[in-house]
């Protein structure tokens, strides 16, 4: 089996929609740290499990510098997230979303 990391940092701004008072109900941002996992039993035919760089593309296009709430159709929790984002990247089975210090949410497929 293969695996590959690709850590990635963006700057954006969400709020979320809670069923309780928060703060973080008020639009805010955070510069985000986003870990993708990637596995794959073979290489693809340019020998690799995926390419780094469309990773971050696939990222960075839809996340960065943007507003969550106007680009994504679901609450924008850090939970959330990765799991969208884990959707989206080939051969992807783990995503973790660094909001801030110490708050990491993450996404796996089992």
């Amino acid at each position: 089996m293969y695996y590959l990391q690709k850590r990635i940092e963006i700057s954006g701004a969400h709020s979320l929609c809670l069923d309780y008072e928060s703060k973080c109900s008020r639009l805010h941002g955070h510069n985000w740290i986003i870990t993708v996992f990637c596995r794959a039993e073979g290489l693809n035919k340019n020998g690799m499990v995926t390419d780094f760089s469309h990773i971050k593309q696939e990222i960075t296009e839809m996340l960065d510098h943007k507003n969550f709430n106007e680009v994504l159709p679901f609450n924008p929790t850090a939970e959330n997230i990765a799991h969208w984002i884990c959707s989206r990247v080939e051969n992807c089975y783990r995503v973790e979303v660094q909001e801030s210090e110490g708050n990491i949410a993450a996404y796996e497929i089992d």
